[in-house]
């Protein structure tokens, strides 16, 4: 990537434009000044998945979740590895489906857990099923190398 990049913050999910070249050097929140990436996934509802998924130029992988789901249990702390593995190249997030139950439906998830990859609001892959963190890490990077992203 060169330019700059536009993304949405963690925490407010206020958009802002961060050089490509310093993503990687901890830049912070122009509103807030949290740091955009923390290693760790961002939690999306209806209000905030807008800033993350159409307006954000990060791709964004979803982890759609729900909290009675054994696999999802199981996943989460992968999920939450992978995030460290794979920012600031790509956002990661979390939808738990039983509380958003409409994101869920927005974006046909059939089954739990289900990882979906998107690219400014367009759907590339998905995946069922859980996984360990080096297969989260290398199903991602293999979709987005094959969409030209990688």
């Amino acid at each position: 990537m060169t330019g700059n990049v536009q993304l949405a913050c963690p925490r407010c999910h206020t958009l802002n434009r961060v050089p490509a070249g310093r993503l990687s050097q901890g830049p912070v929140c122009g509103r807030c000044k949290h740091l955009l990436f923390a290693g760790e996934p961002v939690v999306l509802g209806v209000d905030s998945v807008g800033a993350h998924l159409d307006r954000s130029e990060l791709p964004l992988l979803v982890d759609f979740w729900a909290p009675w789901c054994g696999p999802c249990r199981v996943m989460a702390p992968q999920f939450q590895e992978a995030a460290r593995h794979l920012e600031p190249s790509v956002r990661l997030a979390k939808v738990d489906t039983q509380s958003e139950p409409t994101l869920g439906q927005r974006h046909a998830i059939r089954s739990i857990p289900t990882m979906v990859l998107f690219d400014r609001g367009r759907e590339l892959a998905r995946v069922s099923g859980a996984l360990p963190a080096t297969e989260i890490v290398r199903w991602t990077q293999g979709q987005l190398a094959g969409h030209g992203k990688g």
